[in-house]
């Protein structure tokens, strides 16, 4: 079977986000001044083959902690459908 994953990589809390500020003050400068906190982050999709939902959680989990996300500064979240 196939399955599509959606995975959202964002830096932790606790770091400091140079683009999220940056985009923060530009809300204000555009009449958006009610807009705040903004962080950024990435978005990836990425299908995989695998006889299972279960099976495709692990490879989904391996590809964010060995290639997708950096686990000392980000952090990710994901779903998983079958496409």
């Amino acid at each position: 079977m196939k399955f599509r994953a959606e995975i959202d990589v964002m830096p932790l809390d606790a770091l400091l986000d140079p683009q999220g500020k940056a985009v923060t003050g530009s809300m204000k400068t555009v009449g958006l001044e009610m807009i705040d906190g903004v962080r950024i982050g990435k978005h990836i999709r990425l299908f995989v083959e695998a006889d299972s939902k279960d099976a495709a959680s692990e490879k989904v989990e391996e590809a964010c902690v060995k290639l997708l996300s950096n686990q000392i500064m980000e952090s990710y979240t994901y779903s998983l459908e079958e496409a």
